[in-house]
């Protein structure tokens, strides 16, 4: 990661704090993600550790949407799924809060040029907004949806988002989103390692944890079960199936380690794929990917 370590995948440096209490304060989210943007494709996309936990996810993609359907991506960050989606077959609306990040999106989709099979669009919009995508009984709604690598943890009110999905998409349709799980086994292993417990169990503490995207740039990172990730999305859709991503694979905040050892991150991606769906193993993720179905 060169310059600084990711405390959450893709999302959350570790602070650097100078002497003395410098006590993290929640700001908006967009000018947060705006700062992030900058340095995002060098912290995760392009690592080692972020291109494995990507694959893992790229898989259950391949295996829910199809050539010809039409998506909505939320929190579609730099355009890396959208693209990749758009270059076998899938028609994407991508959005996003950050002006920047989607600013980048675009630069990458016009030097993806021809290679796309698809039409992408990319829009600045908020989680929040998505509901103002088009009005309930549009003609043609969205044949599924996806969020991945944990926008969706920075939004406070997930039952708005769920009755908003709703909203979006024909009955049957799947979403597919990507949440940091509440247990993840590397975090907790590494920090307890390095005498740090509260680290170690941060994702289990009451309210979330605030992290620091870029310098003086935090939001307020929750970690919800899927159980309650269910229950939440419940009166719309229903959970089909899950994984994790990230079982045997690090967070991305030790890519170092990642790019001292690179045939053993290969060997532990491999675990992965052995390790994603197993019932305890799962939920020892650094994120679980969910897939749901829209309700009747």
């Amino acid at each position: 990661m060169g310059r600084a370590a990711y405390s959450e995948s893709g999302l959350a440096r570790e602070s650097r704090l100078p002497p003395g209490p410098r006590p993290l304060v929640p700001g908006p989210i967009q000018p947060a993600f705006d700062a992030l943007a900058e340095t995002y494709n060098e912290t995760f996309t392009r690592t080692l550790i972020g291109r494995a936990q990507r694959d893992a996810v790229w898989r259950e993609l391949d295996r829910v949407f199809r050539p010809g359907q039409r998506i909505c991506e939320i929190n579609c960050g730099t355009g890396v799924d959208a693209v990749y989606l758009a270059a076998r077959g899938v028609q994407v609306l991508a959005c996003d809060s950050s002006p920047r990040m989607i600013e980048v999106a675009r630069k990458r989709l016009a030097d993806t040029g021809s290679a796309l099979r698809a039409p992408v669009h990319f829009e600045v919009l908020a989680t929040e907004e998505i509901g103002t995508l088009h009005a309930p009984g549009s003609p043609s709604p969205f044949d599924g949806a996806l969020s991945n690598f944990a926008g969706l943890n920075c939004v406070e009110d997930l039952s708005q988002v769920a009755h908003d999905l709703a909203r979006l998409l024909r009955s049957g349709a799947p979403a597919v989103l990507c949440f940091f799980g509440p247990l993840c086994a590397w975090e907790i292993l590494w920090h307890l390692a390095h005498g740090n417990p509260r680290k170690a169990f941060r994702r289990l503490r009451s309210g979330g944890d605030l992290a620091e995207l870029a310098e003086g740039a935090t939001v307020r990172v929750r970690y919800p079960s899927v159980r309650a990730l269910a229950r939440i999305f419940a009166p719309y859709f229903v959970l089909k199936r899950w994984k994790g991503v990230g079982v045997a694979v690090p967070p991305t905040y030790l890519e170092p380690l990642a790019q001292r050892l690179p045939k053993v991150l290969r060997a532990l991606a491999g675990v992965d794929r052995w390790l994603e769906d197993r019932p305890v193993a799962r939920g020892m993720a650094d994120h679980v990917l969910l897939e749901f179905e829209r309700r009747d």
